[in-house]
């Protein structure tokens, strides 16, 4: 009976060494394990801190960024800019119009880098825009369609856009990678080139940050991209009129183009007892743009299409809107002006307007 304790107990021993041992064993892999990771993020920091001396404070060097091949580069939006209360609302006035344009595809965007970067968007807005419709597989979840997909896309949207003096500002690449500079400039071009029913904040501009390799290091720069100009200079990249021509080489004859302008329009609104003496403020709420139309094309505008005396901005817009119109109906092409910018006061879209009526009409009675 005195044996037996003395056996289990040495067996009870013998089993917490082994324990003890296992544990240390299994601890000391641990304590290794960690110490590399230490290491490894040691050099990692030190990589990019010998990397990037020069990179802009509060942007980050992402992995991807460090494994650059020899004289690549990658672009990535100033963390400062993204805040600029311009830029927002130039994200928000674009945002706003694809979601009206696509209202029947049932599409809502809510942001532009992961809306737009699978061509899903860009091809519906496209199709849409150009009324032609693209070769194209309707649903693509791998990159590789997703890519094949925006290649087609961008291919017509440059084929209609290059000839106009558009600089290409996007890569399938740079959409695919959710470039937000890229993504923005090539919507601005769409609404310019479409003269999309909207007013862009003007002179927008943002930084990015250049980050190139060379001889295996990272050069990083801080890059100014314009993003919008003005109105009249972004649309000026599509052909230009005579007006155009005029202002450009004869700005001294402004005033006897404005003096023609009104001989002519009021040759015509005199037989309603209607008489213009300033072009930009009485065009502006589209009333003697209606009855301007309705008598160079010799017929009474019933006036329930339009507001007689309007009351808001909206109503204002509506009345241009109406008389482009019937500008288009009666064989014209469509003003190169917006709506907007008339009633808004625009001096050169209201002249612009009343320039091509002139040319059409000059000789009407």
């Amino acid at each position: 009976m005195s044996g037996t304790p003395t056996t289990s107990s040495t067996s009870h021993t013998a089993k917490m060494k082994k324990d003890e041992s296992f544990l240390g064993k299994l601890g000391g892999t641990l304590v290794r394990k960690k110490k590399a990771k230490e290491v490894s993020d040691l050099h990692e920091e030190g990589k990019n801190a010998i990397n990037a001396p020069m990179l802009p404070i509060g942007t980050d060097i992402h992995p991807e960024d460090t494994l650059l091949e020899e004289n690549a580069e990658r672009i990535m939006l100033d963390p400062t800019s993204r805040e600029n209360l311009k830029f927002k609302d130039l994200l928000k006035v674009l945002i706003d119009w694809i979601n009206s344009e696509l209202e029947e595809e049932r599409i809502i965007v809510k942001d532009l880098e992961e809306d737009c970067y699978d061509g899903q968007v860009l091809q519906k807005l496209f199709e849409k825009l150009s009324g032609r419709k693209l070769n194209v597989a309707e649903v693509t979840q791998s990159e590789i369609g997703q890519k094949q997909k925006l290649q087609t896309v961008l291919e017509a949207v440059n084929e209609l856009l290059r000839p106009h003096g558009w600089t290409i500002e996007w890569s399938v690449d740079s959409i695919h990678s959710k470039n937000l500079v890229a993504i923005v400039y090539l919507l601005v071009a769409l609404a310019m080139h479409f003269q999309a029913p909207i007013r862009l904040p003007e002179h927008v501009s943002v930084q990015v940050v250049v980050v190139k390799k060379r001889e295996g290091i990272l050069q990083t720069a801080l890059v100014t991209k314009e993003l919008t100009s003005t109105t009249e200079m972004m649309l000026g990249r599509f052909e230009r009129d005579a007006f155009d021509t005029l202002l450009d080489h004869a700005p001294d004859k402004l005033n006897v183009v404005k003096t023609s302008l009104i001989t002519f329009v009021n040759k015509h609104l005199n037989k309603l007892n209607l008489e213009v003496t300033e072009l930009e403020s009485q065009f502006a709420d589209g009333v003697y743009l209606v009855l301007l139309m309705g008598l160079l094309e010799d017929y009474f505008v019933p006036l329930y299409n339009f507001f007689l005396t309007p009351e808001n901005f909206e109503q204002k817009v509506h009345n241009v809107a109406f008389a482009f119109e019937l500008m288009q109906d009666g064989g014209l092409k469509k003003p190169k002006a917006r709506p907007e910018d008339v009633v808004n006061l625009n001096l050169k879209s209201t002249l612009r307007v009343l320039y091509n009526l002139f040319t059409n009409y000059k000789n009407s009675e």
